[in-house]
């Protein structure tokens, strides 16, 4: 018996206002060559490219894909992204129920986005100088390290860990003022902030911002004032512009 074919459907990467059909140079996911076009109704469109109906791996590859097109499209258009891996059944669906049935809610989530753009930056403490920074600045911890200092670690099990909870505290501490020195020089400069979790131990700020496109270049020389103010203990990562996950992300279920 042969085997039944995957259907094909339609891969959405972004939501745009364009009245009028577009097409793209950016090959869609899926190392298939699919032209990636868009989809319209009235002042709207989606971007898609051809796809078989399937569950996409989060994978480098099929992410790299994805962010290539809406990179290319977000140089001419204000795009909404849309959440990874969403495939719809045709371009009927599409049309019905995400640009018909959800037009008021896009348009007002491109109205609020034109106009704007999403720049990251991220802080780190240097090495292991923020340890040494937090016993210098507090005594107990101070006391309590040196106390321990040529002792058995096997007779001081329970005091080094109150040592690791203190430090870890500091840390935390010392970590919310560093942030919140950056986050009050570039408040004034945005439009909205996220803040993310950290994730290492010397990460101390993980923050995206929408900004005003006028504006990118002020922004950008607030984190230069902000590493020649800073840069001895912090090291500094800013991305940007990039596709404006952070602050809008369309999710759509389709109907049975």
């Amino acid at each position: 018996m042969p085997k039944a074919e995957t259907p094909v459907g339609k891969y959405i990467y972004c939501i745009i206002r364009s009245p009028k059909p577009c097409q793209f140079t950016t090959l869609g996911i899926g190392e298939r060559g699919d032209v990636v076009q868009t989809v319209n109704l009235m002042s709207l469109a989606a971007v898609v490219s051809d796809s078989p109906i399937v569950e996409y791996e989060n994978s480098r590859r099929n992410m790299m894909a994805h962010t290539l097109v809406l990179e290319e499209v977000m140089q001419e258009f204000t795009i909404l992204p849309v959440r990874f891996g969403t495939v719809a059944p045709s371009a009927e669906a599409i049309q019905q129920q995400v640009l018909m049935r959800r037009n008021d809610e896009l348009n007002g989530l491109l109205a609020e986005m034109e106009g704007r753009i999403e720049l990251g930056l991220k802080a780190f403490w240097y090495g292991d100088s923020i340890f040494q920074e937090i016993v210098e600045a507090n005594p107990p911890i101070r006391h309590v390290r040196d106390s321990l200092m040529n002792r058995p670690a096997e007779q001081t099990y329970y005091q080094r860990i109150r040592l690791g909870e203190m430090v870890e505290a500091a840390m935390w501490k010392k970590r919310d003022e560093d942030a919140e020195k950056i986050l009050g020089h570039l408040r004034a400069l945005v439009h909205k902030t996220r803040v993310n979790k950290v994730i290492t131990d010397r990460m101390v700020l993980n923050a995206a911002f929408l900004v005003d496109r006028d504006r990118e270049e002020e922004f950008d020389r607030a984190v230069e004032r902000l590493d020649a103010e800073m840069g001895e203990r912090l090291m500094f990562k800013y991305a940007g512009p990039v596709p404006p996950y952070n602050f809008v992300n369309v999710i759509i279920h389709w109907d049975e």
